[in-house]
């Protein structure tokens, strides 16, 4: 890459955290969107429009736009982003492999634990590096993306990313470099926890974090996780202003007391919803098995059983197939029967 050139940087998967960064990285680099006919159709009529909650917005024309299909357009990157959904990694690694040039860093910025293990099996002449991104994305309408929480990308720490950390900090993008990703990754994952939630609840994030019926589901299933992720010998980072083992306590707490201690984590956009609930409503598969699914098989693999999460795998399932909506409480208290008896709460006479 010629020092005064603008780097070419490849996002394969123009989803809502794909486009959102291609959009602010567009004027700072030379941006491919490499993904599926339907989106980038869309993006060849309307172009691309991005704001975030601090009222920054752009819109790039779809002339500007470099708009591909295949992937073989990420062959002269200098750096690529993989955006897709977790159940798609396997066959972008194999095909990446095939066009993507030497020694080209690659960034997995996707839910889940296990992508980037996946894209290094098949890219082994590549520093491939685990990414994060702690910040919602929603699509608010055809072409129009817009950022609805605060946080940092956070990366992990290698020298082939020096060239590209002023061109998404120029972006607005910073970018964090971290040695403890996996650690990162299991945090994020806690907190994902709460997608499939916020998709039954059919709540923007703010009002369903807002009641503690909801809250309360939400800390069945980060208890949970965090009796796997301890058995796994795996320690989450501090993403919040509370460490991790705390959030199912302040969860739990009543809503008055909940603001008064936590009102950082409603610091979301009113708009804001969860990535799970856009997929139901769009008739699209979820990413449940790489959120709650992960603690399921994570469980599994230490003899153990996640019967929280594996419940709301199973009714992300049932509304795939046909839409239902929950109460807060009907919820809870479905959450609290898939738990074994002798974990259940006892009735207070």
């Amino acid at each position: 890459m010629s020092v005064h050139a603008l780097p070419r940087i490849a996002i394969y998967g123009t989803g809502n955290i794909g486009a959102y960064l291609g959009a602010r990285l567009h004027d700072h680099a030379r941006v491919t969107f490499i993904g599926r006919h339907r989106v980038i159709d869309t993006l060849r009529l309307c172009g691309i429009s991005w704001s975030d909650l601090n009222g920054n917005h752009g819109h790039i024309g779809p002339r500007a736009l470099e708009l591909q299909l295949n992937p073989f357009a990420a062959a002269k990157a200098h750096l690529v982003l993989v955006t897709v959904k977790s159940s798609a990694t396997a066959a972008v690694a194999r095909e990446l492999a095939e066009v993507v040039a030497p020694s080209v860093p690659i960034i997995s910025f996707q839910n889940g634990l296990n992508n980037t293990a996946q894209l290094r099996a098949a890219l082994p002449g590549h520093p491939v590096l685990a990414g994060m991104v702690p910040f919602n994305v929603l699509q608010r309408d055809r072409a129009s993306f817009h950022q609805g929480s605060s946080g940092g990308l956070m990366v992990e720490s290698h020298p082939s990313l020096a060239p590209f950390l002023p061109v998404f900090a120029q972006a607005g993008l910073p970018i964090g470099t971290r040695h403890d990703m996996p650690a990162v990754q299991a945090a994020k994952l806690l907190l994902n926890l709460n997608n499939a939630i916020n998709a039954l609840s059919d709540l923007p994030l703010r009002d369903e974090l807002s009641r503690r019926h909801w809250r309360r589901c939400l800390a069945l299933a980060q208890r949970e996780a965090l009796g796997v992720f301890a058995a796994a010998g795996i320690r989450p980072a501090r993403l919040t202003p509370l460490p991790p083992r705390l959030l199912p306590s302040v969860l739990d707490l009543p809503d008055a007391l909940f603001q008064r201690i936590a009102g950082k984590l409603l610091a979301i956009d009113p708009y804001a919803r969860s990535s799970t609930w856009e997929d139901l409503e769009s008739g699209r598969p979820t990413e449940v098995d790489a959120i709650n699914g992960e603690i399921v098989r994570l469980a599994a693999r230490q003899g153990m059983t996640a019967p929280v999460n594996a419940r709301l795998v199973a009714l992300i399932r049932e509304a795939e197939r046909r839409r239902t909506v929950w109460q807060g409480e009907q919820l809870l208290q479905t959450l609290r029967q898939s738990r074994p008896a002798y974990e259940r709460p006892m009735a207070i006479l």
